[in-house]
């Protein structure tokens, strides 16, 4: 007689559809007494828990693996999809800008002054900026998220401020960055005491947020975000190639170099 306990309930469940159905069932065979008798393979499981949790979790790790190899490999032909053929991000003329305007590396972010990964991407772009510096031409776009009730208004003080000096709108967008928690709890206040605080004309500014100017500059971005399927923040283009999300500084590195070496 079968010692079910020994063979494992797989060995049950085989020999119970042979039964059944045939001594060489087709999948379709086997789907039906499974559906008609569920019975037989909570008896097995039932009798042999512990080895059903091992196939479970082993088939979940391996799932688990696959999509992380699947996903890994569709980002890598996404990249290599874009170095051949860039994204090409619009940047007019008047737009504030960080770092040499001739230089060979063009960095574009879509962000939220108030989102936390946005935190880690100013980190991020500060490492950059050092490590490549004079070689990275660096602009910041607004893409504020509807779940962040501060990321729209610091978005038009940054650009407000952007129409009187570039070097004082940055200088407000380190600030806010660096001290996420101040506006979280200080709100549009904590703002405006940073944008005194770069000098910035108080007067104008508080014009310029609602001009037709800074208003349709962040609907732009808004767009343009969503034109190159960048819905969350942070999302970058770095001379073209997109990184979508909070990444390190090495994935920016790996992009940069091959850029850089592209360009000799």
């Amino acid at each position: 007689m079968l010692n079910t306990k020994r063979f494992g309930y797989l060995t049950t469940l085989a020999l119970a559809i042979s039964a059944l159905s045939a001594c060489a069932p087709t999948e379709k065979q086997i789907q039906e007494v499974i559906e008609k008798n569920p019975s037989i393979i909570f008896s097995a499981i039932e009798k042999n828990p512990d080895q059903f949790m091992e196939v479970v979790q082993k088939a979940a790790q391996t799932a688990q693996k696959k999509g992380a190899e699947n996903a890994e490999k569709k980002e890598k032909d996404r990249i290599e999809a874009e170095m051949k053929t860039p994204l090409a991000p619009e940047i007019p003329a008047d737009r504030a800008f960080k770092g040499p305007d001739g230089a060979p590396i063009t960095i574009v972010e879509y962000s939220d002054f108030q989102c936390p990964y946005c935190g880690r991407g100013f980190s991020t772009v500060q490492e950059v900026l050092k490590n490549y510096d004079g070689k990275v031409k660096f602009i910041f776009k607004n893409l504020p998220l509807p779940m962040h009730p501060l990321a729209l208004p610091a978005a038009k003080r940054f650009e407000a401020i952007a129409l009187q000096d570039a070097k004082k709108a940055f200088k407000y967008h380190d600030e806010v960055f660096q001290n996420q928690d101040k506006l979280n709890s200080g709100g549009e206040k904590y703002l405006d005491t940073v944008a005194k605080k770069v000098g910035a004309d108080m007067a104008k500014l508080k014009a310029d947020m609602e001009s037709d100017k800074v208003k349709s500059r962040i609907d732009a971005d808004q767009k343009e975000a969503e034109k190159f399927g960048i819905s969350g923040t942070p999302g970058f283009i770095v001379n073209g190639v997109s990184i979508r999300g909070a990444y390190p500084f090495d994935t920016f590195k790996t992009i940069i170099d091959r850029k850089l070496a592209e360009k000799k």
